[in-house]
């Protein structure tokens, strides 16, 4: 995709990376956070990812941020340092435009050279777009969750979709 590119993420772009996170809490289809975040508040995490083995990337698109893509560690044990969990966010301003596609291509790719070897994604189960970018790049449904979350009184089913890359 032209003029798309994907570089580490810094501190200043942690107030925009929390903007994007937080445009997708009341559609109910994204995150299970039920109330924005804060740059406070995601902190920790912010600093839990490592630019050699669990990047938190920006996703650029005409030199303006349109989203990000982060790997995190599954489990946190270190039997499981070779898969990873990831996520995608996109600013509205830039969905349908082929980025989510772009994104999950990208890690893909770079999977291999962080150390991984399985990629997992957690969608809920009424996320079809989600799901189907996955699906189209070849994760399978390894998890079903039946009511695992409830979201304004409503029970929601999570999916995780899993893909050995190596």
């Amino acid at each position: 995709m032209e003029n798309v590119i994907f570089r580490d993420a810094k501190y200043n772009d942690l107030p925009k990376i929390i903007e994007i996170y937080n445009s997708t809490v009341a559609s109910r289809m994204v995150t299970a956070d039920t109330e924005p975040v804060s740059v406070k508040d995601r902190l920790g995490w912010f600093n839990e990812h490592s630019a050699e083995t669990r990047p938190l990337w920006v996703i650029t698109k005409d030199e303006k941020i349109a989203g990000w893509l982060s790997f995190q560690s599954f489990y946190g044990r270190p039997a499981y340092q070779a898969t990873a969990e990831i996520s995608i966010y996109l600013d509205e301003a830039f969905r349908g435009q082929g980025l989510g596609r772009s994104a999950l291509s990208k890690a893909i790719e770079s999977a291999p050279e962080l150390g991984i070897k399985t990629i997992l994604g957690f969608i809920f189960h009424h996320n079809r777009p989600s799901l189907k970018l996955f699906e189209a790049f070849g994760f399978e449904t390894w998890a079903h969750l039946p009511r695992i979350a409830e979201l304004d009184g409503v029970e929601r089913d999570l999916d995780i979709l899993g893909k050995r890359i190596s």
